[in-house]
């Protein structure tokens, strides 16, 4: 297995508690309890992908996963 793939499953693990998609509350919750305000900022920004529905924006657990791809 590749190492990538390697630290993807790690990543999927640590989030295995979360569900596939993920409020913004969830999102803060999984980065190390950012407020809602960073977490409304990351979205903003386009940091993380996200989907709007109605009101309220949703990010699915793999782009939350990329995004950890992509930083680490």
């Amino acid at each position: 297995m590749s190492s990538e793939k390697k630290r993807r499953n790690e990543y999927m693990k640590m989030l295995k508690k979360y569900p596939d998609v993920l409020c913004v509350e969830q999102l803060c919750e999984a980065l190390g309890g950012i407020s809602t305000k960073t977490g409304y900022k990351m979205i903003k920004d386009k940091k993380i992908n996200s989907i709007k529905v109605g009101r309220e924006y949703r990010v699915c657990k793999i782009d939350l996963v990329d995004f950890f791809m992509n930083i680490g």
